[in-house]
């Protein structure tokens, strides 16, 4: 028989996600009545923005005919799209990106599990603790994890981020390779400062590291000091790849469109010594493996840069922000610990009466009919915890802090 890649077999047995949707669809089955309000997954409820809509609307009627049909498209991205990127999201805010710099993808997700095909298998990899489960897992499978003990793989270090140090990570006191960040975080909705980021970049420029710096949530950043972009921190351009994503910004999830910024200043080594342009690496591995975001969610991307676009997904935006407010506001005042929801739409709450983070979900969702996400599925340091997203109507998060109330 074929052999497998054992590396699977570290993996916990069941993806985080996958397994709150099956106690979900056990309990509504037992349930079938009670009306379920979900705030678990980071998925979005509005609808595109009107703007991107008409063009994909344009982008297929372009697909029906012969003189504006489009099959492969560049592996990079289209140049319409990349050149909105680098000025609208870079140059705009001072900052020096350009669009060969600008990789269109189908996601952040995607990248960021990906981006590890161009470098070496020994490198030692840092994520914080809790963390979104991506990154371990995408290691995991490439033999960079592991034995699992508990909650860790041996192979990775872990950063933890908790109460004691106001959910922001420190710098490891063992020096890796390749340091995951995410900012505003996923899943507990704190930010960094530019202070607090400018300590990685520096410790990365001295340590010779390599930052891979998440960046989907940096369309609900409210705070002056947090940045927008890991580029705005000078020196970020030699240690950093940035991932984005239009899925929580304009609600792309079903569309599928992202990018990853990868500098041309940004080099690396190979086993003999030889410098190595990892923007080069990059473009090699996106032309073989990968044949294009399509040419339709492209157009609906650029569509985004628009006057029109922009309003409308900044307005949903503001919607969004609007219920982490409701949700902020209500669970502190019935006595919940939390943070998060001032900077991104999540909610990253304390259990009540020690609860493990799974006994505090089942009892939600039996008592109150609402779902969230275990805290213990992040990572070690998020046992105790549960985190709730703001992706849902006004009305259904209004009702849900109601039901919470009744403790």
């Amino acid at each position: 028989m074929i052999r497998v890649n054992d590396n699977f077999g570290l993996l916990p047995e069941s993806y985080l996600f996958s397994e709150v949707a099956r106690r979900v669809k056990e309990f509504q089955e037992k349930n079938p009545d009670v009306k379920i309000i979900r705030m678990g997954i980071g998925d979005v409820t509005r609808p595109l923005c009107r703007a991107s809509v008409e063009a994909m609307h344009r982008a297929a009627d372009d697909e029906a005919d012969t003189a504006t049909f489009h099959g492969y498209g560049p592996e990079q991205g289209y140049s319409f799209l990349r050149d909105k990127i680098a000025d609208f999201d870079y140059q705009r805010r001072g900052i020096d990106i350009s669009a060969d710099e600008i990789f269109i993808g189908d996601g952040a997700k995607s990248d960021l599990g990906n981006f590890f095909d161009i470098l070496a298998q020994d490198n030692t990899v840092a994520v914080t603790d809790p963390v979104y489960p991506v990154y371990v897992d995408t290691n995991v499978m490439g033999g960079r994890g592991g034995k699992r003990t508990g909650e860790h793989h041996e192979g990775i270090i872990y950063i933890p981020i908790n109460k004691d140090n106001d959910y922001i990570p420190q710098l490891p006191g063992v020096r890796p390779d390749v340091i995951y960040l995410c900012s505003p975080n996923n899943p507990t909705g704190t930010a960094m400062t530019r202070g607090e980021l400018r300590k990685w970049i520096e410790y990365a420029r001295k340590e010779n590291c390599l930052i891979l710096f998440d960046s989907a949530y940096e369309s609900y950043i409210h705070s002056d000091d947090v940045p927008h972009s890991i580029y705005e921190i000078e020196g970020a351009k030699e240690v950093a790849v940035e991932f984005r994503s239009f899925s929580k910004t304009a609600g792309f999830t079903g569309v599928r469109c992202g990018y990853t910024v990868v500098p041309s200043v940004l080099k690396g080594k190979d086993s003999e010594g030889n410098v190595i342009s990892l923007n080069r690496l990059w473009n090699r591995r996106q032309c073989t493996k990968f044949n294009g975001a399509s040419y339709i969610s492209q157009r609906a991307a650029e569509a985004v840069y628009s006057p029109e676009g922009r309003k409308q997904i900044m307005e949903t935006v503001e919607y969004y922000m609007e219920n982490a407010r409701m949700m902020r506001e209500s669970l502190a005042g019935a006595g919940y610990e939390i943070v998060g929801g001032i900077d991104s739409p999540y909610i990253w709450m304390k259990t009540p009466d020690g609860m493990s983070s799974w006994e505090f979900f089942d009892f939600l969702l039996s008592r109150h009919g609402i779902v969230g996400t275990p805290g213990s599925g992040f990572g070690a340091e998020g046992e105790g915890y549960l985190r709730l997203t703001a992706f849902n109507t006004h009305e259904a998060t209004e009702e849900a802090m109601q039901r919470m109330h009744k403790k």
